[in-house]
């Protein structure tokens, strides 16, 4: 069984909304040390969206040098455009990159035909392998089963796919789809309370943004489900079902994570990029109180 917990790695960011290169480097570590499977820079919860082309080169160059001789990494490079993502695209894979995620243009709904020419002229452009990066609360439709297995037999590395939706049942539909004709082909939940169920439906796992603050916990869910321990598996599910509650303390979960990060050590700050704005007092006080009642280290060996 391929057991799988990747982290979206927030990005370190200075007073001014500029990259803080050293805390990026604090954050890989922490991560990596932690025992997660890989890291994801430049998603969601990485402020992809708000980077300039710059910015997103500099993650491209430290990522590259720093993490990805010692762990997965898979780099996001799509933009709301195709000129955009193919420039960076290759700029990554000219730096040495092996691993790229695709987040679908936003703003409007892309019809079917439009994506299929989109994916298919960058996965035609680069070697790397590509994974296609499904969010259809932010994309504002849905890289359907149908479009998937188009792509995936046209562009051979095309190799996996991130469902961020919440409802099981669609990530089901989707392991159903395409695991009968190819089997190697790489499928993550994007919420980290969906792993035991990813797994047990025939995926990879996940990648969820709350191993941005415990890898530790998250490591230790991937030993217990390569050990077929089910009570492990359970205790350490009821932390997470606790720990999800964070997601709800603001609108935006970034500042958030972030200040739990800091919470747990992580030499880095909170500032995120504009509008986001750092946690209050009261949403640091009830970060404090969730962690604290999740008592994650009663599962995490010594």
């Amino acid at each position: 069984m391929q057991t799988n917990y990747l982290t979206p790695v927030v990005t370190a960011l200075d007073a001014e909304g500029h990259l803080d290169l050293q805390a990026n480097k604090n954050i890989y570590d922490y991560l990596i040390n932690g025992g997660v499977n890989g890291l994801l820079i430049m998603g969601s919860a990485g402020e992809f969206y708000a980077l300039s082309m710059t910015e997103r080169k500099q993650l491209v160059d430290l990522a590259i040098s720093y993490a990805q001789p010692r762990i997965k990494v898979l780099l996001g490079t799509g933009c709301i455009t195709l000129e955009d993502t193919l420039e960076l695209s290759r700029y990554a894979e000219k730096k040495g990159a092996e691993n790229l995620i695709l987040m679908s243009p936003y703003y409007f709904p892309v019809p079917e035909v439009s994506l299929e020419r989109f994916f298919g002229e960058i996965a035609d452009t680069v070697s790397c392998n590509i994974y296609l990066y499904n969010f259809p609360d932010r994309t504002g439709y849905d890289l359907t089963p149908e479009l998937t297995l188009k792509l995936i037999a046209a562009h051979p590395n095309i190799v996996g796919y991130k469902d961020t939706v919440s409802d099981m049942a669609h990530t089901r539909k989707l392991l159903t789809a395409v695991k009968g004709t190819y089997s190697n082909f790489e499928i993550f939940s994007g919420f980290d309370e969906n792993f035991t169920r990813n797994i047990l439906s025939g995926g990879e796992g996940a990648i969820g943004a709350l191993s941005n603050i415990f890898p530790e916990l998250f490591a230790q869910l991937i030993n217990e489900t390569e050990n077929n321990n089910l009570i492990g598996i359970k205790k350490i599910q009821s932390k997470i079902d606790k720990l999800m509650s964070i997601y709800d303390v603001s609108e935006c979960f970034i500042p958030i994570i972030k200040e739990a990060m800091i919470m747990q050590g992580v030499e880095m700050q909170s500032y995120c990029k504009s509008p986001l704005l750092q946690a209050t007092q009261v949403q640091i006080e009830q970060i404090a109180t969730i962690i604290e009642s999740a008592d994650v280290a009663e599962v995490i060996p010594n």
